[in-house]
Parts: structure tokens; sequence; C-alpha cells
């Protein structure tokens, strides 16, 4: 729906997670006979969460930790991991800057040259812990960094922007071609990010192996305040998997939606799936993990950017092992661990038994359904009280 937002000027509406609220059924189902298996191509996972390219969130030992619990970590190829030798000196320098330096620490920091046997070295580390090699960079280092990954073993290649098109016009630098770069690499390519139904079309259309949805809304990043453009990742969500049934019916392949970012506890990703998401990709969350590399900080992908930062560095602080978070047992009472069970319980009351059914569930609009009867807790900052 659509409303005048000044003389002869519309705007629609749209809904991001705190907006909605999913319908309990009439049937109820055992979480544990719920299925929330997925897969990206041939790239089979027990849980439909991955792990950000963000250099706070994964390197390679969360790599292993995150791959053998289920999911997959993205490595991000434009990150510390493939310019310094040691990652964790500049992990170091990240963490312990002023903050009212560390856009500058940044912006050093991610000017040392990024270097080709990293690359290799680093999908190669990855693929001797015998897990799926999951790799990012954004589309102008694609077509250099995109075979060294693959030749060095990697089994999924993520193409990623801030907002990512099929057609790019530029004066200065040759765009990528999106179609000719999925069909040299010969293993899956992932694309995004978009928020629009005929973005995620287009990039079905190429060839893409999953779409990535989401423009500016993880904790980290400020670009929907620095450049004011985004979507809500509840329409956002839906848009695209609109677009995902209509290839579908069109051509037989299923292409699955990936909701990226704005993500906390397990309602969050449950209403994601019910939106028409088939996994998500989150942030800070799992930055909290023992395991992540940021020692409880976590910053965006596009903090360091030489003329425009959009993103900032936050302390997320450690709540658990990622086993913890992702599977449980939960030790926080505010629905930020065991997201998977909580996905599951969701799932149940719903009286759905894998993700496809959940994709059916019935959605409403609620904006006080966080608020309702919650004084308590946010008096008292306990349970949801802690969220803001």
């Amino acid at each position: 729906m659509s409303y005048f937002i000044g003389r002869n000027r519309e705007a629609r509406y749209s809904y991001g997670f705190d907006d909605v609220a999913l319908v309990p059924s009439d049937v109820a189902v055992d979480p544990d006979d719920v299925d929330i298996s997925m897969n990206i191509a041939n790239i089979k996972l027990k849980i439909p969460f991955l792990a950000s390219a963000m250099d706070g969130v994964v390197d390679v030992k969360m790599a292993e930790a995150f791959n053998k619990v289920g999911g997959l970590a993205v490595l991000n190829l434009d990150g510390i991991n493939t310019r310094y030798e040691n990652p964790e000196e500049a992990v170091n320098e990240i963490v312990n800057a002023p903050n009212d330096k560390a856009t500058e620490v940044f912006q050093k920091i991610y000017k040392e040259p990024i270097k080709p046997k990293l690359i290799a070295k680093r999908v190669e580390e990855i693929k001797k812990r015998r897990v799926y090699c999951a790799v990012s960079s954004v589309p102008q280092n694609a077509s250099k960094f995109g075979p060294i990954a693959r030749d060095a073993g990697a089994d999924i290649y993520f193409v990623q922007a801030t907002v990512l098109t099929k057609k790019y016009y530029s004066s200065k630098q040759q765009p990528l071609d999106l179609e000719k770069f999925i069909k040299m690499m010969e293993i899956p390519v992932v694309l995004g990010n978009c928020v629009t139904y005929k973005v995620a079309l287009d990039f079905m259309e190429v060839g893409a192996a999953a779409v990535m949805v989401g423009v500016g809304p993880g904790a980290a990043c400020t670009t929907r305040g620095v450049l004011g453009i985004g979507v809500p990742q509840i329409t956002a969500t839906v848009d695209c998997a609109a677009a995902k049934e209509v290839y579908y019916k069109k051509t037989g392949k299923y292409v699955p939606i990936i909701t990226d970012g704005g993500m906390i506890t397990g309602g969050d990703v449950s209403k994601a799936i019910a939106a028409g998401a088939d996994a998500v990709m989150i942030g800070s969350p799992f930055a909290k993990a023992i395991e992540a590399p940021g020692k409880g900080y976590h910053w965006g992908m596009a903090t360091s950017h030489e003329n425009l930062p959009r993103g900032t560095r936050v302390n997320v602080g450690i709540t658990g092992t990622i086993e913890e978070i992702l599977l449980g047992p939960a030790k926080t009472d505010d629905g930020t661990q065991n997201l998977a069970g909580a996905l599951k319980t969701s799932m149940g009351s719903l009286g759905v038994r894998n993700i496809r059914e959940m994709q059916m569930a019935q959605i409403i609009i609620a904006p006080s359904i966080k608020a309702e009867g919650k004084l308590l807790q946010k008096t008292q900052i306990v349970g949801m009280g802690r969220q803001k």
C-alpha cells in the first residue's frame, strides 16, 4: 500500500522485524521433528545460518568451528586475512584504538595491499580442516580473486557489495560481467546485496546460486544514515522471495534467498524465514562467540573506505561459544543464543515441518508485539529489556 507523502508524491510503507509477528497454528509440531536443513547449490547445511564475511566475525579458525556445527562461515578476501600474514596483530590494533581514532586506524590498516598468495593460503587452511570453504569479495576484485580461490579449493564464492546490480556504469573502471564470471568460476556463485524484486530476478537469470538480501541493516553498518538508502528487511525479503517463486515456476530452478543482516534474536530469524528467506546471514551475534576473531568487537565491511567510511566499530562482548549461540544450551535470557533451537521451536508452534512450509506461515502487522506487557523487563533491563 502506498501513501502520499506530499503533493503528487507517493511512498510505499515497508516493514522490519519489529513491525510484524507470526501467528501460531491450530496444529503444533514437536521441534525435534522439524527439519531446518537447506542447500545452496551442492552445499548442504544442517542449519540455515551463515556467518557474515566480516573480519571481526570470520577467520580460518571460526570457519572451521562454525561449519562443524552445521552452518557456513564466509571469509572476506578483501579483509585483513589476505593483507597480513598474522592478522591477529591488525585485530589487536583495531580493538585497542580509542573511539575517536578508530576510523583512522581502520583506514591505515586496510591500506596494506591484498596478497594473492594469502588468498590461496587461507583457502587451503580452511580446506585442511575438512569443512566447506566459502569466500567473498567485492565485484571489483572478483575477476582477479575468484580464480585464485577456486584453484586453491574454495567450494563457493560470494560477490558482495553494499548494492549490487546486473548493470553498472562507470567511466573509470570495467564493470564485472556477472553472467560471464559465474560461467568462468565453475563453482557456485552467490550474488548480493539487493532489496528489490527486479534485481533479485536479474541475479537468478544470470545464474546466481543464491541471492543475498539486505542494504544497511547490520549492527555495525551506517549506510542507511550516511547514504539514506535501504529497505526494511521483512519487506525486502518478501519482495525478493517473490522473484524466487516466479523464477522457480518459470525454469524449475530453485534459487535460495539469504536475508543478510539486522537479526539479533531467534525471533528475528524466524520472521526472516517466514518472510521467504531460505537462510540467514548474521554478523554481530556471531561476533560475540569465543571463537570469533574480533575479541568482542565487530565492524562493518565498508568501515575502512578511504573517502566515505560507512560503518563503525561496536563492542558486542563475548557471551559464549559458537555452538552455544547456534545450538545451545542458552546461557542468556534475551533470545541471542540457541538460535537454531529457537527457530525449530517457533516452527513447531506454527505447525510447520520444514523451511518451505515456514515460508507460508501467517504474518501479521504488530508493532507493539515486543513491548506489550514487557514493562518490568524494560525497567529492570533483563530478557527482552536488553534489546534496543
